[in-house]
């Protein structure tokens, strides 16, 4: 009987993805959703601060507890940084690096505990064909990253920034849209770097996706703002593109900016923000709280900027220190306590936004139904805002269009 695997996945789309792609190399080995009836659990780790490595070593820990007999692998950004202290310490069976998981099938054969941890220069070259319990495809486009922002350790686990041959994204665009999928999800470690070392770039991509047949909508996980051309913001009135761009500035005050090593300024930002909101687009961004040097005037400034700001959705961070980074040699720290509130100041400042945005974006809705739970179907429309649908038809995975939903604080919803 063929040993049983556990994935654990922590961290970004990117991971997510990973996952898959380890999924679709075993084949001498069967995949389990119980961690506890496991042989093998591999934990594909985030590394993108001290507090993620704390997460992804307190689960390794609680296998110990929950199944003593299942051999732990670590893979992913933390296998990089953290792998072999965790190896010499014993706490894992092994480690294994970006570059070996399209190997992970004759990595989980070995009979002793192992590092390999590859190199960073590696392109996949697998296609995956299908997503487990997945509406939405995730479609890895590029890997690694060209800026260095003092307080990311990521270029340094991930590489620098290379892109996959688009004849291989299209021939496995062109497998999920086979399989029924319609909405495609492009990610990467900095995704709108996409192109630059192959002469192609991210909008000549995603045109060339448009073309698929089954394709119906294209999301883009995130952008940088200097990465946004005319030729990407020629693609914004095509229906084939979810009407919500991500777009990471990281923070609002020019010095935070300079401090984190950004390429962006407010002021093109807020230019920017406004011409792709004219087109009738939501917008989310990355924020990040607290950073080392972020006075009481300099977060001042950035919550009036983030007023002025056309912004409907947020993924913010309090800052959390990443050894070996510059910021964390930065002296000015931010009291935990202050970067706190500031978070929750936030927060509550963009969930308001984005009532205010969906009051005004209720009706005409495309809805991709991805679950169900307690008698209420879930999805998220072309702006990226989650709906709970009632209906007796079963509606999973299904596309469905809403003429008009209910705008609740908390969520929208709809009768289908």
């Amino acid at each position: 009987m063929s040993k049983k695997v556990y994935f654990k996945t922590f961290g970004c789309r990117t991971n997510q993805y990973d996952t898959q792609i380890m999924i679709n190399k075993l084949k001498e080995f069967s995949l389990t959703f119980n961690e506890e009836e496991a042989d093998i659990v591999v934990v594909n780790s985030c590394t993108v601060t001290n507090g993620a490595d704390s997460s992804v070593r307190g689960y390794i820990n609680s296998i110990g507890r929950k199944n003593s007999n299942a051999k732990v692998i670590v893979a992913g950004c933390g296998a990089h940084s953290k792998g072999k202290e965790l190896l010499d310490k014993g706490q894992v069976f092994g480690v294994m690096g970006h570059s070996e998981k399209e190997n992970i099938n004759s990595i989980l054969k070995n009979e002793s505990s192992f590092y390999q941890i590859g190199d960073l220069e590696h392109i996949d070259n697998t296609v995956v064909s299908e997503f487990i319990g997945k509406s939405r495809a995730f479609i890895k486009v590029q890997e690694g990253c060209d800026f260095r922002c003092s307080y990311c350790i990521i270029p340094y686990v991930r590489g620098n920034a290379r892109s996959l041959p688009i004849s291989q994204i299209l021939e496995q665009i062109k497998k999920l849209a086979s399989n029924g999928f319609g909405e495609f999800i492009l990610t990467g470690t900095n995704v709108g770097s996409y192109g630059k070392d192959i002469g192609l770039n991210i909008a000549k991509l995603i045109k060339e996706i448009s073309k698929v047949r089954g394709v119906r909508r294209i999301r883009i996980g995130s952008l940088e703002p200097i990465q946004i051309t005319d030729e990407f913001l020629e693609l914004l009135d095509e229906p084939f593109m979810a009407k919500h761009l991500h777009i990471a500035l990281q923070h609002t005050a020019d010095k935070m900016l300079m401090y984190m090593n950004r390429r962006n300024s407010y002021k093109s930002d807020l230019e920017l923000f406004e011409k792709i909101a004219s087109k009738g687009y939501a917008l989310g961004t990355d924020f990040i709280v607290g950073h080392p040097g972020e006075s009481g005037e300099l977060w001042q400034e950035a919550i009036d900027r983030i007023k002025e700001l056309p912004l409907t959705h947020i993924h913010a961070f309090t800052y959390s220190k990443r050894d070996n980074t510059p910021s964390a040699k930065i002296k000015e720290q931010v009291n935990g306590k202050i970067a706190k509130e500031r978070h929750k100041e936030l927060t509550q400042l963009i969930k308001e936004k984005n009532y205010q945005f969906r009051l005004k974006n209720n009706k005409n809705l495309t809805i991709l139904i991805e679950s169900q739970k307690d008698g209420l179907y879930r999805g998220y429309d072309e702006f990226y805002n989650n709906i709970l649908v009632k209906s007796n038809s079963d509606l999973t995975h299904n596309w469905i269009l809403v003429d008009e939903a209910k705008v609740e604080r908390d969520s929208n919803y709809a009768t289908y």
